[in-house]
Parts: structure tokens; C-alpha cells; sequence
């Protein structure tokens, strides 16, 4: 089997790791594959640090004895573009580069990798073409769904734009070419099995029809080892918010919340990519600190130093981020959109409060500023709840349903009527 993802990231680093444990993965398809300790790699650091740190954020070591191929020039142009704010210029949405990256690796796949498998691990936007040349070819296709169903994603971000208008430009789902949506229902249709992180994006795919059998939740898992609570200072009630600083995680509301609480002793700490229209961002508030986006190597210490992690997000799979947060020692703020009710008790670990709500955002704030002891107590839960929730449970929940996936693969190829049905 290959796994095929462009970009590469922890769960895809972890779904490899999976595979290959069950001894099933064969290759490892990807745009860049960046390994610090290559001698080439520690020339470019040494050269241009800049440079160094953009292909360390790419670091992909397969596990051994394990190949792993890369077709890095068209993602480092999409960096460089990107980087030159080229697409803006010309009015393009930077989404489409990637979009362009994603059916380019796609096509790439199918056409040079694929006869040498017996099945594909691919994800969404990915997977359309290789997928149905692995059908023709009667192979096992595994499809991993980290976010919701697009048309749950659309309904979300129109509700957004009706009630905010100045806000339309930054809710990209709502401009999503034809093209791409139905490449993405095709995906849906060809896959033998569906990985999702939360109970929440399985239920956004009901309305699909998919039977229930074919999907299966198996959450993300904590980094505990490399994320570790720091100490504790109760003077201040430091709030931190890590993520794409835009509408589809809420962040509007927790600005609006913040401003009528007006916490004497508090800060709010905001990391990441701007996505708001200008003038989103309140300048000149002390109590309110956007820091841009950091490398994640850096992030450590910010959970370290924070009393509350706060996630309002409207539209998610499972953010990886609650879950490092948590490892910090951090009790969450967080929705049930953004998989929450898959990793943490409500009132244990944290709150899941509806997504949208400024009211239980200011509830749940105040009690936090009033309540240091006991906010560091729903922490130290969070820390014991993340040793639970381990990439090795990930794991071991893939190979489990990826053991059962080949059996039935095997029996239908032996039984053709048994295959699934082209459409949905």
C-alpha cells in the first residue's frame, strides 16, 4: 500500500507509522520530504536560515526500511508565490496553488506509483484520479476525512457571511470552484473505508447516504512527550488561542467576548495567520496580543505560560493544537465543531460551549479569571486525559480497521458482487 499525502503533517506522519507497523505500507508519497540530518539540508541551514526554517516546518523521515518519494518543485513554487504575494496581486485566491499542488501529486500517483500497490491511503482533495484508476485495477482505496463535509463547511460559512457581510471575503469554502467539490464527492463515492478524527465529521456525512459501516472515528492523537506542562503562575490569567486567526475558528466572537468582559488582570494571546479583513484586529489593546504565526517548534513555550486554552472554532475536524494544549497541562474553551466531545468530558478538562455563542464564551471566561485554583485543577485533568490519548491509541485504532479493510477487500475480490456501488 502507499499513503499519499502533499503537504505532510503529524497525523499523516502517524497514519504511516501505522502502516508500516502492520506492515503494509510500501512507499510514501509526498511534495517535499525535508530531513535535517541530510548533509544538503545542514548546508542550506548554514546558508540561509530563513530558507532552513521553512523546509523544517516539511520534515518528513519515513520509518525505516520504509522508501519514501518527493516532488518538491511545484510546492516550492506555491511557497515562492506565496511568499511574493503573487496570487493576491493578480486577485487569485492563494487556495488554488494548493489546490493545483494537490491534483498534480494526484495525477502523479496514478500514473508512476500505483501499479506497484495493492491498495492507497490518500486524503481529501487528493485522491480523486489515483482512486479510480485503483478501482479499474480493483484495489483498496482508504480515504482520511480530517475536516467536515464540505456542504456542512458551506452552510457554516454562509449563516457567517449573512450575519457578518464584511467578514464574506475571508469564508474561502464559499468559493470553491464546481471542479473541486465534485472531485471531493468523487473521493467520497470510490472509497472502500473512511477515517475520520471525530463524531463530528462523521455526522456532517449522514446526508451523503455513506452507510455508517464505512466510516469509522478514530481521534487524533496528544504529543506528551514533546509537549509537557510548564509552571504554573496564578497572577494573571494569561488566554491563549492558536490557529488561523479568521471567522471559521471563531475568533470574532471570542474578540467580542473579550471586549465586554474587560478582565482587570488578564491577557488574550493570539497565534497565527491573520485571515480577517483589515481592521479585524483591535491595535493598540494591551490586554489583547497577536503575535503572528510562529514556527511550531516555537509554540511550547506559550502553552507553557498560558492558564486557559480557548478554541470557539465553527468549523474543524479535530484541531491537533486542543490536543498539544492539553498536553500542556491546559484545560480547553473550546465547541463540539471542533471534535471536542471526542477528547474531553465537559467541565472536567474543560467546556464544550455551541460554537457562535458570545454569552457562554463570557461565562465561561469570568468563572476561569475567578477561579485560578480550580482552573489549574480542570488542567492538570487535561494532562491525564492527553496521557490517554496517545498517537500509539491512533494508531492502533487504524490497524484495526485497516486489518478488517484488507480481509474485506480480499472477499470481494473473490466475490465481485460484494464491491461497492459506484455511486453514493
Amino acid at each position: 500500500m502507499g499513503l499519499i499525502h502533499p503537504t505532510g503533517n503529524p497525523f499523516a506522519h502517524q497514519a504511516a507509522q501505522g502502516l508500516a507497523e502492520l506492515g503494509v505500507l510500501a512507499e510514501i508519497i509526498t511534495g517535499i520530504a525535508y530531513n535535517p540530518h541530510d548533509p544538503l539540508a545542514q548546508r542550506i541551514q548554514s546558508l540561509s536560515p530563513a530558507l532552513g526554517r521553512e523546509l523544517a516546518r516539511r520534515t518528513w523521515i519515513p520509518p525505516q526500511g520504509i522508501k519514501i518519494h518527493h516532488y518538491p518543485l511545484r510546492e516550492i513554487l506555491r511557497i515562492l508565490l506565496l511568499k511574493a504575494r503573487i496570487p493576491q496581486r493578480l486577485g487569485y485566491s492563494p487556495q488554488g496553488l494548493t489546490d493545483w499542488v494537490y491534483r498534480s501529486l494526484d495525477r502523479t500517483v496514478a500514473h508512476r506509483h500505483l501499479h506497484r500497490w495493492g491498495g492507497v491511503y490518500a486524503y481529501e482533495d487528493g485522491a480523486a484520479t489515483v482512486f479510480e484508476a485503483a478501482k479499474r485495477q480493483g484495489k483498496l482505496c482508504i480515504y482520511d476525512l480530517p475536516i467536515v463535509y464540505y456542504r456542512q463547511s458551506q452552510a457554516i460559512q454562509q449563516r457567517e457571511s449573512d450575519r457578518f457581510p464584511a467578514l464574506a471575503p475571508a469564508l474561502l469554502s464559499l468559493r470553491e470552484p464546481a471542479a473541486k467539490l465534485a472531485r471531493k464527492d468523487r473521493e467520497l463515492q470510490l472509497a472502500d473505508q473512511i477515517i475520520v478524527p471525530s463524531t463530528v465529521v462523521k455526522a456532517s456525512l449522514a446526508p451523503t447516504g455513506i452507510p455508517p459501516e464505512r466510516i469509522t472515528v478514530i481521534p487524533f492523537g496528544a504529543p506528551g512527550e514533546t509537549f509537557t506542562p510548564g509552571i504554573q503562575e496564578q497572577e494573571i490569567l494569561r488566554v491563549l488561542f492558536v490557529g488561523r486567526v479568521g471567522p471559521r475558528k471563531g475568533v470574532h466572537y471570542l474578540l467580542e467576548a473579550w471586549r465586554s468582559l474587560s478582565l482587570p488582570d488578564a491577557e488574550l494571546h493570539l497565534i497565527g495567520m491573520n485571515e480577517f479583513p483589515p481592521g479585524w484586529l483591535p491595535p493598540g489593546n494591551p490586554q489583547i496580543h497577536y503575535h503572528g504565526s510562529i514556527p511550531h517548534a516555537q509554540l511550547l513555550p506559550h502553552y507553557q505560560r498560558a492558564s486557559l486554552f480557548v478554541f470557539p472554532s465553527l468549523i474543524e475536524g479535530l484541531a491537533l493544537v486542543q490536543l498539544e494544549a492539553m498536553a500542556c497541562g491546559l484545560p480547553l474553551l473550546t465547541t463540539a465543531n471542533a471534535g471536542a466531545t471526542d477528547i474531553i468530558t465537559d467541565g472536567v478538562e474543560g467546556w464544550i460551549i455551541p460554537a457562535g455563542d458570545v454569552g457562554a464564551l463570557v461565562t465561561q471566561l469570568r468563572w476561569a479569571a475567578d477561579h485560578p485554583e480550580e482552573l489549574q485543577r480542570m488542567g492538570r485533568a487535561a494532562r491525564q486525559r492527553a496521557e490517554v490519548l496517545t498517537w500509539q491509541r491512533y494508531r492502533e485504532g487504524l490497524k484495526a480497521v485497516l486489518s478488517v479493510a484488507f480481509s474485506n477487500s480480499r472477499n470481494m475480490l473473490e466475490n465481485p458482487t460484494l464491491r461497492m456501488p459506484d455511486q453514493i
